[in-house]
């Protein structure tokens, strides 16, 4: 690909006719890439191959969507006008308010030579009856046209895709319309709305904030504020993306929002909310836009599909639902994308092909693998599905969605949250009746545990095939875990190949001395070995002899059975122990420096804990803890009394054993003997999150933008 130059106004070329193309040529294709390349270098979102020097039919267009060629465009049918302020590539330096449709249908031809129209566009709503999804909010904007009670600004806030510029491009025409109807539509034919769908409109203003954020912008629309309308009772002013905006542009937008002229309505869209002044929301009406269901959107796509005459599977298009992840305009998207693979013919099989997801059948045989704890199959299934190109973390996340949906199709009450096929609901009732509730409950634990663990893993396959190992032994016999505690040592994963022999002989040299008594070892009680582990253990303690006498193997059957009281130790003396070692680490240390009372900061405290811990750290047996010391937060309350916030009990309670130690090492190092030392559990809004090193570059680069410039220039890229 190259950069290519962009012919400016007075050049010939740009005013001759450009020819139609004929056949998609190497040379063409270069031509494609180039003026991609070109248009991005520019900032632009739009080129002609006539604006590079090539007279030939051909457009590329990049609006934040799909980046779209229309190859010899036609437009077929324009309605609606949005007017705002555009520039040119190949007028540079100039920008000027520009009215343009605010729906255009164009045919043309694609890279491979396919004829296709847009969708997204072509099925835009054009009344609040066939908006998808938002009926209670329609229902309210054609009340408030009915009855005539406007406010002065609106608020169209919700995910993208969702309606809210089409709803304000609906709700403009049908304030401005001069006989609606009575339940609040336009009607289509009084001067209003015929001037509204022919774009020749100069009651309705559209800006969109993201490339006209400047104070410039802000004023230059409200200048035309001061002009009543000519035709029909309001001015309509859509400002989309209006998040975008700077700050200097919000307070120059402000005061014409706080008291705007009576003809004069403000319809503001975004997607972030919270990004706007609050007291630019306390002057607004504001409309949360809901994410469209996954029965909505194939609900639409089937009348979609039935206008362009496309046959189609029904779990093809809840798969292209669920992909639009609630947004209609990424779902007719890649209903577009589904429909020039499948050459009309969209089948559920195709579509996983076009889109490169993970077959759902996948999560069905691996959650019946771990069910039977087939350990081998999971692990080549996993492999198999990781040599296709698809992401160890994503299958993680995916197979855990899975559950979720198993779960929940236990419970009738709950099978209304599955927003699936009909079909795959009854795959999920099937399953549902094989799992144990509470294999489910704890599988969901261990892989939301590996996707919190996955991103800072350096093995991340590892992990993942740790994570399916551990599952799979869920439902093993051998698993019991009424004491609370689980096992003590690994179950065995896969098939023994040989078995182990039934009866042993111990051989003993003749005139061999009699082995010394076995020294007793305290083991506890939940421990306890069967007779046969107790003969097994006592075997391979003797050693070796020459061949001679041979024991009988059934006199180890006859060994009587381990007495606990024997033992010399308990469940209560162990308990007790561990309670005394807690005192003996709590007591307090003798402070050698009483008569040291020196100031200090939060600096030094923080200089001398840091300090402190690394010398812990030389204790292997504290390494643990004090790693994780290093994390909490300690700061002055009152001089020379200091408070430890901690984010966990177990980490509170392993500082309060060794409190004592800690205080007598701060006092000696901040020469102040007179210290004390308080620990408490973290409330939330107190918790500090550990930032990744990526986290730690991303926040450098909000924060400071000659970081990100820096970044850019250099092309620097974490190692």
């Amino acid at each position: 690909m190259a950069i290519r130059n962009i012919r400016t106004l007075g050049d010939e070329i740009l005013r001759k006719e450009a020819k139609e193309i004929t056949e998609m040529t190497p040379r063409i294709q270069e031509l494609i890439d180039d003026m991609f390349e070109t248009m991005y270098e520019a900032n632009g979102v739009g080129l002609a191959a006539p604006q590079v020097g090539i007279r030939k039919r051909l457009v590329v267009i990049d609006c934040g969507d799909d980046p779209i060629v229309l190859i010899n465009p036609v437009v077929l049918e324009t309605s609606g006008s949005q007017t705002g302020q555009e520039g040119c590539l190949s007028v540079p330096g100039k920008v000027g308010i520009v009215t343009r449709p605010s729906y255009a249908k164009v045919k043309a031809l694609n890279e491979n030579m396919e004829e296709y129209i847009v969708s997204a566009r072509k099925y835009r709503p054009m009344s609040f009856d066939t908006v998808v999804g938002q009926q209670a909010l329609t229902t309210t904007l054609k009340n408030a046209v009915s009855s005539g009670k406007l406010a002065h600004a609106y608020l169209f806030c919700g995910p993208r895709g969702v309606g809210k510029t089409t709803c304000a491009r609906i709700f403009a025409k049908a304030i401005n319309c001069m006989h609606p109807t009575a339940d609040g539509e336009a009607c289509n034919e009084c001067e209003s709305c015929k001037a509204f769908n022919e774009q020749r409109s100069f009651n309705i203003f559209e800006l969109d904030a993201a490339s006209n954020n400047s104070v410039e912008s802000i004023k230059s629309l409200m200048e035309q504020t001061r002009i009543p309308p000519q035709v029909g009772k309001y001015k309509v002013f859509i400002i989309d993306e209006v998040h975008m905006l700077s700050q200097q542009a919000f307070n120059a937008f402000l005061k014409t929002l706080e008291e705007p002229p009576s003809y004069v309505v403000f319809i503001l869209a975004t997607t972030e909310k919270h990004k706007i002044l609050p007291t630019i929301l306390s002057r607004c009406q504001i409309y949360d836009f809901e994410r469209m269901n996954v029965p909505s959107t194939v609900n639409h796509l089937k009348m979609v599909a039935e206008k362009e005459g496309i046959s189609y599977e029904e779990e093809a298009l809840t798969l292209i639902a669920e992909k639009a992840d609630g947004g209609m305009r990424d779902a007719l998207s890649i209903f577009d994308q589904a429909a020039s693979f499948c050459q009309g013919n969209i089948t559920y099989a195709k579509v996983i092909e076009d889109l490169n997801e993970l077959d759902a059948d996948n999560y069905f045989k691996m959650v019946d693998m771990a069910l039977q704890n087939k350990v081998t199959e999971l692990m080549m299934t996993l492999n198999g599905i990781i040599n296709r190109g698809f992401d160890a973390g994503n299958v993680i996340t995916g197979l855990a969605s899975h559950l979720r949906n198993v779960m929940m199709a236990k419970d009738p009450s709950t099978l209304t949250l599955l927003e699936t096929s009909q079909q795959q609901v009854e795959k999920y009732k099937q399953q549902a009746t094989k799992c144990p509730t509470n294999f489910l409950y704890r599988a969901l634990k261990i892989l939301n545990r590996c996707d919190l663990d996955y991103r800072q893993s350096n093995n991340k396959r590892l992990l993942v095939e740790l994570t399916l190992i551990e599952m799979a032994q869920l439902t093993q016999p051998d698993d019991d875990t009424s004491a609370g505690r689980g096992p003590k040592r690994l179950k065995c994963l896969f098939k023994y190949i040989i078995a182990a022999p039934t009866t042993s002989a111990a051989q003993v040299a003749p005139g061999a001395k009699p082995l010394l008594r076995e020294k007793k070892v305290p083991t506890p009680a939940n421990d306890v070995p069967t007779p046969s582990a107790t003969t097994a253990s006592t075997a391979s303690v003797q050693p070796t002899a020459t061949v001679g006498t041979t024991a009988s193997a059934s006199a180890a059957s006859t060994a009587k059975p381990l007495k606990l009281k024997g033992l010399g130790m308990t469940f209560a003396s162990l308990k007790q122990q561990e309670k005394d070692e807690k005192v003996n680490n709590a007591a307090e240390v003798e402070i050698k420096n009483k008569d040291e009372n020196a100031n200090f900061n939060d600096d030094d405290l923080q200089l001398q804990w840091l300090t402190m811990c690394n010398r812990i750290l030389l204790n292997k047996e504290m390494t643990a803890l004090a790693q994780r010391m290093k994390n909490v937060q300690v700061k002055i309350t009152t001089l020379p009394n200091i408070e430890v916030l901690v984010d966990n009990k177990l980490l509170l309670d392993e500082i309060e054993g060794i409190k004592g130690r800690i205080r007598a090492s701060l006092a000696a190092t901040l020469h102040n003997g007179h210290i004390n030392i308080s620990t408490r559990l973290a409330r939330q809004e107190e918790r500090t999150r550990i930032l990744s090193p990526r986290e730690i570059l991303d926040k450098m680069q909000k924060d400071n933008e000659a970081v990100a410039m820096l970044t850019n220039l250099l092309k620097l890229e974490m190692a």
